[in-house]
């Protein structure tokens, strides 16, 4: 049997669990720099409020409604994901960690032996006792069928935060009220193709042939129709498989202008793809670095983009900031608002498996950064970072509703007076 256990709108039911006073009233959380709502509380939503819209569209109803508006706490959210992830991994032997609020549970024992809306029940108990964040948790034989029922415990009426799928019949109850679009791993393009197809329903999905499904669309289709009906197809490598592409970029703060900025800016972004590139064993054989202006803006839209290709697979933070100090000059232009900059990193391979080159060796220091990522690892992000990246920084994001960062920062953290 598996779980999917996931946290009720995580952002916006973060920003509740030190602040007892807003736990009544609708929340909203922004993307960087204020722009777009990326999560709405469920009082939130009931009220019209709805999530991935420019708050500016939606600010005059939110103040209607007494809405509490917050900037994205990135340090906050991740800490509390970290106390709900120990929650869930003491239930169970084996856990796997799928996103910031989700996480997969899979058990050994029979079916038969074990009330699993009993059990559902009393891990949500402790989670919120334990870290004060709301969980739906769902079961079913198959990790799809465990994120179907997830869907059911929060959004089908009839559940009340726990779903369990093992019965067909309550399985297939539970399918056809769900979009097909609602099946895991199913996007708005699959959807448009299924429905020309008269697949409206996830039931509808999992009545089809798997092998006809796997000839016309993809093997990854087929495994999902067969995971639909109870056979197990997915281990965890298929469920978050590594990257092929990774990238860091940002809108900034305040507009850049200065070669520097623009240079300290890019160098942050290759420190941050390059600790994401280290942390899945992978390497990268070439890089892309862009700064832009904004389309809106009255001096016409300007964006410029270097593509850097390397002879050996790299991991090392060094030749991705030595890329950078070399592409500023074509990449920046006198009079240009910077409004957006970013570093992209392609071609990505495993390390163990990249291929050398006979002329030239790496320069790669495996063992330095090792120890980079583990002094940040241990006292904080960015607490030893490369001098490229600058000591006055001028783009940092704008966070106008940023809340205290309780349980990462000795100045915020909570004072009671008994």
């Amino acid at each position: 049997m598996y779980a999917l256990v996931d946290a009720v709108s995580m952002y916006a039911s973060a920003e509740k669990v030190f602040d007892p006073a807003i736990r009544n009233r609708p929340v909203l959380v922004l993307s960087n720099n204020d722009g777009c709502v990326i999560a709405a509380c469920p009082i939130a939503k009931r009220l019209g409020l709805k999530n991935f819209v420019p708050y500016f569209q939606i600010e005059k109803q939110a103040r209607a409604v007494n809405a509490v508006v917050r900037s994205s706490n990135y340090a906050l959210y991740a800490d509390l994901s970290s106390r709900m992830m120990d929650v869930c991994e003491l239930a169970c032997s084996e856990a796997h960690i799928y996103s910031i609020d989700e996480c997969f549970l899979k058990f050994d024992f029979n079916d038969a032996e074990q009330n699993w809306f009993a059990f559902g029940e009393a891990l949500r108990r402790k989670i919120w006792k334990e870290v004060r964040l709301p969980v739906g948790v769902g079961f079913g034989p198959t990790p799809t069928l465990a994120k179907a029922a997830n869907h059911a415990a929060k959004k089908v009426q009839g559940f009340n935060g726990v779903a369990v799928l093992s019965a067909a019949e309550e399985r297939n109850r539970v399918l056809s009220m769900m979009a097909a679009t609602d099946v895991w791993g199913v996007g708005k393009r699959l959807g448009r193709r299924f429905d020309d197809m008269g697949i409206k329903t996830a039931q509808d999905l999992a009545s089809h042939c798997p092998l006809n499904i796997g000839k016309q669309f993809s093997v990854v289709v087929e495994n999902t129709v067969r995971e639909l009906n109870g056979e197990l197809r997915l281990s965890w490598h298929d469920v978050r498989p590594d990257k092929k592409e990774l990238y860091s970029t940002r809108s900034f703060g305040e507009r850049i202008t200065e070669k520097e900025q623009l240079r300290y800016a890019l160098t942050m972004h290759a420190q941050i793809a390059c600790k994401k590139l280290r942390k899945q064993n992978s390497g990268t054989k070439s890089v892309v670095l862009f700064a832009a202006s904004s389309p809106h803006d009255t001096k016409g839209y300007y964006k410029e983009t270097v593509f850097k290709q390397f002879p050996f697979a790299t991991a090392d933070t060094r030749v991705i900031v030595a890329a950078v100090s070399k592409a500023v000059d074509k990449i920046y232009k006198t009079g240009v608002d910077f409004y957006k900059c970013g570093v992209g990193l392609l071609d990505l391979t495993e390390q163990f498996q990249s291929q050398g080159d006979l002329f030239s060796s790496s320069p790669d220091d495996t063992q330095l950064m090792r120890c980079l990522d583990a002094i940040n690892t241990k006292f904080g992000r960015n607490a030893l970072q490369f001098a490229a990246v600058g000591a006055e920084q001028k783009f940092h994001m704008k966070q106008a509703f940023l809340s205290p960062r309780y349980t990462t920062r000795w100045s915020d953290i909570p004072r009671i007076k008994c």
